[in-house]
């Protein structure tokens, strides 16, 4: 949610703001700014909308471009609506001082009602306007440079963010902080130039050194120094640790095709070779992960399972619940972070949890970590970002090397996720005892093949855009699954509410009689999981009751299926498989057609309404 981007040095600044700002796209936003310096004065462009809006305004004021010194912001409303007043940047009422920020304020109320009295006056309703007003009476009333300013603001404000403030009147720096929302900081040659991002791809061209701030620190930027990095709270130095970068510019691109998300979906078998690249040895029938060995006894131990993860995440951990179950038979159970921190949850020292994320900076879910932790549990983090706040907060954890995820409805990181969580599974249940050695290591040899047999499935694009075409203007769609295709389900469903906002919802399949079964007429399409394994006799007897109500079923089966197909209005079929691996399998149709029936609507799929592909609020 929200993007910060920002550069001070020798180059123009512009081109390096506004470009970074278009890579940050995909965290989702509503409106768009820049500030650029050129020495003498601040020029400010703000507008609601994309930003291709704010380059038409730019590029029709060439003044507004000229400067070393730029910082860029995409918006996600909290606080006021979408508009070119409530855009950032924010100017502090003397005009010296301007501010991007990421996350919420929360005790900004309180703030603004003191500043009103002391005089000042607000054009918005944000709560970044209030902070950078705050920011610049501490700096008057304390006599202080910027960077003691910002430290001693941000030690009164309750919440989260991630900021970068510029001050006129000492344009050779720029100050960052965060608590809660990332922020990266790109290292120059000699120190005689800097980047400043919520993530490394708007500086990947430039620079290979980053510095990646932690909650509640402050670094002080400036031109032909070395950075200075301060824990908000005390003021201390830290030593500020510069990172070698392993992302490249090939991976945030398009690579020809249409959308991110098609892209992504087509690298899922690379993907998944990636992620168990190293950690999975089929011919030696080894495990090595050394998150899980290194602590194996805290798994083997465990009391339960505790998986926590918001949105997509939540449908792998899902999936993860059926594996660890069946495999390892260790009770699991699987949380709403965003629920989970607030309703008192019992956690006890012997309880192992594991959180999911892509991005590593889901807010709900750090909230969570932290909570787990406090109460004495083990916490494991799966995510996909390298370094992120996730893999720095978790005692242990493993990475899914899905590579860059752009399009803001995930793809690729749910399969990667299930694969690490099948690995984890296995692994777990092979050193208890509770999977023979032959069934481990024909799950081995199965989960080998998975890719090979995702580009088989790819191969049938054609006919599942066909399908596409015949319901793309349904207002309602039910998914159906069960089992380990029960999540399947709802993940299909939430990809198509993401991107073409058609009114979806997955269900186990036999809970449609207590409900949804209501709903099914002729108009009624319904996406069926009735694959040859597992509870395909009791889906076949679903499938019957939606057709003799003449719903309009699509049915995904194993192939050679006969069964189905003399029922159904459409099937797709998959490779053969075991049961537990399906859901790599069956989830690629689903994002498949939504992806067709979002392009067909003209929908922006890369970046669907009010949607953010990192939720670093809560």
């Amino acid at each position: 949610m929200c993007g910060i981007t920002g550069y001070i040095g020798t180059r123009d600044a512009y081109p390096i703001v506004i470009n970074g700002l278009k890579r940050l796209e995909y965290r989702g936003y509503d409106s768009s700014g820049i500030m650029m310096f050129d020495g003498k004065e601040i020029q400010l462009s703000k507008t609601k909308g994309k930003v291709s809006d704010l380059e038409e305004i730019t590029n029709n004021d060439e003044k507004r471009k000229k400067g070393n010194i730029g910082i860029g912001h995409t918006r996600w409303a909290t606080h006021g609506i979408p508009n070119d007043v409530n855009s950032h940047p924010h100017v502090s009422q003397s005009g010296d001082l301007v501010m991007v920020h990421n996350g919420i304020i929360e005790n900004y109320d309180t703030i603004k009602k003191e500043l009103i009295t002391r005089g000042y006056v607000f054009k918005s309703d944000t709560d970044t306007e209030v902070l950078v007003n705050l920011i610049e009476e501490v700096k008057k009333n304390e006599k202080c440079k910027l960077g003691k300013a910002v430290q001693l603001a941000l030690t009164n404000v309750v919440g989260a963010y991630a900021i970068a403030v510029f001050d006129k009147t000492k344009p050779n720096e720029l100050v960052v902080a965060r608590l809660g929302s990332p922020i990266a900081i790109g290292v120059g040659t000699d120190n005689k130039e800097f980047f400043i991002a919520s993530d490394a791809s708007p500086f990947i061209e430039y620079t290979k050194n980053a510095i990646y701030l932690e909650d509640e620190e402050l670094a002080i930027i400036k031109l032909g120094k070395s950075i200075k990095v301060r824990k908000i709270n005390d003021d201390s130095l830290v030593v500020a640790n510069i990172q070698k970068l392993k992302l490249s510019l090939d991976q945030i691109e398009k690579g020809g095709y249409d959308h991110f998300m098609l892209k992504e979906i087509h690298e899922q078998p690379k993907a998944i070779i990636d992620t168990y690249r190293g950690r999975m040895l089929p011919n030696e029938g080894i495990i090595k992960m050394a998150g899980i060995d290194d602590h194996l006894n805290k798994f083997l131990t465990a009391n339960r399972i505790i998986i926590i993860a918001c949105g997509t995440s939540w449908h792998a951990g899902l999936v993860g619940e059926y594996l660890l179950e069946d495999m390892t038979r260790i009770p699991v159970e699987v949380e709403y972070a965003s629920e989970f921190r607030y309703r008192n949850p019992i956690i006890n020292s012997n309880d192992v949890v594991i959180a999911i994320s892509q991005s590593g900076e889901t807010a709900d879910t750090l909230a969570a970590i932290k909570l787990a932790k406090e109460k004495g549990a083990f916490v494991f983090g799966i995510c996909n970002v390298v370094g992120s706040s996730i893999a720095r907060e978790t005692h242990a954890g493993a990475y899914t090397h899905a590579g860059p995820e752009i399009g803001v409805a995930s793809t690729k990181a749910f399969t990667t996720q299930i694969t690490v969580l099948t690995l984890i599974s296995l692994k777990l249940a092979s050193a208890k005892g509770t999977l023979s050695n032959s069934k481990y290591r024909m799950y081995l040899q199965e989960l080998q093949l998975v890719p090979q047999k995702i580009e088989a499935l790819l191969k049938i694009d054609a006919k599942i855009e066909e399908i596409a075409k015949v319901y793309k203007d349904a207002p309602n769609c039910l998914y159906l699954g069960r089992g380990f295709n029960f999540p399947v389900a709802l993940e299909g469903a939430l990809k198509l509410k993401e991107i073409s906002y058609i009114h979806a919802e997955g269900y186990p399949a036999a809970e449609m009689k207590h409900g949804p079964i209501a709903l099914i007429d002729e108009n009624m399409p319904i996406f069926v999981i009735a694959t040859s394994k597992g509870h395909y006799e009791k889906v076949v007897s679903n499938i019957q009751e939606i057709k003799s109500r003449s719903g309009k079923i699509i049915a995904i089966v194993t192939e050679g299926d006969t069964q189905v197909k003399e029922i159904a209005d459409h099937v797709i079929e998959i490779p053969e498989i075991e049961e537990a691996l399906t859901p790599l399998l069956t989830t690629i149709p689903f994002q498949l057609l939504s992806y067709h029936i979002a392009v067909l609507l003209g929908k922006n799929v890369d970046q669907p309404r009010n949607l953010a592909k990192s939720v670093t609020v809560e």
